[in-house]
C-alpha cells in the first residue's frame, strides 16, 4: 500500500532521516516478548496489546527516563497492572529484550536499498548504547546517527531536528533536501510538517487498532507519502529513479 499528497518526487531527496525505534525497529514486539517471558515464569496472562497501553502511559509521566533505560521503571507500572512481581531481575531483563529488539522483517533490505539511492540519518530517542546495536542488525546502512545522548532532548522537540539541520548544513545541503521518515505521528510527522519538510509515514500499525506504545496524537497529520512498510518506500525510490 502506498498513497502520496506529495508534489515533490523522491528524486528531489538526498538525505533520509529515520525514526528508529518502532520505524525500523520493533520494539513492541520486543516489549511483548520480555512481558510473556516474565508472565510464563509466574503463571500469569499478561495480554500484550493492553501493556502497551500501560506502557505508553508510563513513558509519558513526570520524570520518564531515556529509553530503553526507562523500560526497567514502565515494567513496574506493568506489574502492577498485571500482577506480576516488581522485582530488579524482571526490571532488567525488560531492558536488555528492548536493547535487542529486532529489526522488522523487511528494515535491513529496505535500508539497503535506499542506501544505494541516498544518505541515511538516524534520529532516534534511544540511547546510544542500543542504537549501535540496532544499527548492528540493520546492516549499518546510516551516514550518521543521532541519539538522546547527542542531542540532549528528544523528538519532538523542534532542536533535535535543528540539529540535523545543521549537521546536513555542514554537508552542503538543507531542510529541503531531506524526506524525514518515520512511525510516530506524534514524534515525527507533526513535528516534522510544521517545520517544513516532507514526511514519509511508514504505518506500522495499519492491521492493528489504536497507537500501542507510542503516545496518541492531538491531531493527525496527513503526510506527504504514506506506507504501511519500509520496503515500499525503498521500491517506490527504486522506480521513482528508474532502477
Amino acid at each position: 500500500m502506498a498513497t502520496t499528497t506529495a508534489l515533490k518526487p523522491l528524486t528531489a531527496f538526498s538525505y533520509v532521516t529515520f525514526d528508529v525505534v518502532g520505524t525500523l525497529i520493533d520494539f513492541e514486539g520486543a516489549i511483548k516478548d520480555g512481558l510473556a517471558t516474565i508472565a510464563a515464569r509466574e503463571g500469569v496472562d499478561v495480554d500484550g496489546e493492553a501493556a502497551l497501553s500501560v506502557y505508553r502511559d508510563a513513558r509519558y509521566e513526570p520524570g520518564a527516563g531515556l529509553f530503553p533505560d526507562d523500560l526497567g521503571r514502565c515494567y513496574s507500572r506493568i506489574a502492577e497492572a498485571f500482577g506480576l512481581p516488581d522485582t530488579e531481575e524482571y526490571r532488567q531483563l525488560m531492558i536488555d529484550t528492548v536493547g535487542e529488539a529486532k529489526p522488522f522483517p523487511d528494515s535491513a533490505e529496505a535500508m539497503a536499498k535506499l542506501k544505494a539511492r541516498y544518505k541515511l540519518i538516524a534520529m532516534t530517542n534511544a540511547r546510544r548504547w542500543a542504537f549501535e546495536k540496532y544499527a548492528e542488525k540493520l546492516g549499518q546502512p546510516f551516514w550518521a546517527g543521532f541519539t538522546t545522548d547527542d542531542t540532549g532532548c528528544e523528538k519532538p522537540d523542534p532542536d533535535y531536528f535543528r540539529q540535523v539541520f545543521d549537521y546536513v548544513a555542514k554537508d552542503g545541503g538543507s531542510k529541503d533536501d531531506i524526506l524525514h521518515t518515520a512511525q510516530s505521528q506524534y514524534h515525527d510527522i507533526g513535528i516534522s510538517r510544521e517545520l517544513g519538510m516532507t514526511n514519509a509515514w511508514i504505518q506500522r500499525r495499519h492491521a492493528q487498532n489504536g497507537y500501542g506504545g507510542t503516545i496518541e496524537p492531538k491531531e493527525f497529520t496527513e503526510p506527504d507519502y504514506h506506507f504501511h512498510a519500509l520496503i515500499e518506500l525503498a521500491l517506490a525510490a527504486e522506480d521513482a529513479f528508474g532502477a
